[in-house]
């Protein structure tokens, strides 16, 4: 059976406002499953599904790069680099970075293991 989520909870769940998902009932864009004879609407699992796995159609990101002073001359190099990487160059640079902290970390606890038992056997 499926489950039917208010006006307000199904709104919460895709993340816009209750005016939004009224203007688009509106519109034509996302009608109610079903709407009460006192004029709630009710969205089903099936429109949430629907909902969550379209992506924006015609939605443009534009990013640009800007500093304050020609001082800040190798931020704005480094901001143009960073908005030529793809998400994936993103990801692997961030991955690598936990790689490194977290080598770093178990280094120091080996590093602290090795200092006590150093100390156990002395004493």
């Amino acid at each position: 059976m499926s489950k039917y989520y208010s006006i307000h909870e199904f709104s919460k769940i895709i993340g816009v406002s209750a005016q939004t998902l009224r203007n688009w009932d509106a519109n034509g864009k996302l009608h109610p499953h079903h709407t009460t004879v006192s004029g709630y609407r009710y969205y089903s699992d099936e429109q949430l599904n629907q909902v969550i796995n379209v992506k924006p159609k015609n939605r443009i990101t534009i990013g640009y790069c800007r500093v304050s002073s020609h001082k800040q001359k190798d931020d704005l190099e480094r901001q143009i680099d960073n908005t030529e990487k793809s998400e994936q160059q993103e990801l692997v640079e961030d991955l690598v970075q936990m790689i490194a902290v977290f080598s770093c970390k178990l280094q120091g606890k080996r590093a602290n293991k090795a200092k006590k038992l150093i100390r156990e056997l002395i004493q």
